[in-house]
């Protein structure tokens, strides 16, 4: 995990929001992949798919049974919907994603009996480091936000909320 978290502070220095995942086979990583969606404008530029795509490359198979897939984050329904598709047998979760996650938070995708492929799932692992990562990016960005939207407001202007009140 604390690989992954490695990865998620890649995506916060490209300003985008930090999530990190990795993959292990026998006991190497053969994957990394970071957020990057807001980077290279595209909504499948998620850290799991990123890693899913580069260990399926490294194995020379889409089936990446014997892997174990790390993320600092929850996955979503499309994250984890391509876990079970590449056939991750172990996921290893660092915190909960109680707005959009399909790892049990929202949906359980990854354990559900209904899909010919079940995911064995390991959550809350560096939990607390995994969370204060993503708590202070989102700190910081509504401080920034604040600032830029101050500096673009000329003084002596109210803004809508103020020339409401």
């Amino acid at each position: 995990m604390r690989a992954a978290l490695q990865q998620a502070k890649r995506a916060i220095r490209l300003g985008e929001v930090p999530i990190g995942c990795v993959i292990v086979y026998e006991d190497s990583i053969i994957a990394r992949g970071y957020n990057r969606r807001n980077t290279d404008k595209s909504t499948l530029a998620h850290a799991e798919i990123t890693a899913i795509r580069r260990a399926a490359k490294k194995i020379g198979d889409w089936r990446l049974e014997g892997c174990t897939l790390y993320v600092t984050l929850e996955p979503c329904q499309m994250c984890s919907g391509a876990i079970v598709q590449a056939r991750i047998p172990e996921v290893v979760i660092g915190c909960m994603n109680p707005k959009a996650g399909c790892a049990g938070s929202i949906l359980n995708l990854l354990e559900m009996p209904a899909f010919n492929h079940q995911v064995q799932v390991t959550r809350g692992v560096l939990e607390a480091e995994c969370s204060a990562v993503l708590k202070q990016f989102f700190k910081d960005l509504r401080i920034r936000n604040r600032l830029e939207k101050k500096a673009s407001t000329p003084s002596g202007t109210p803004t809508p909320s103020e020339s409401d009140n």
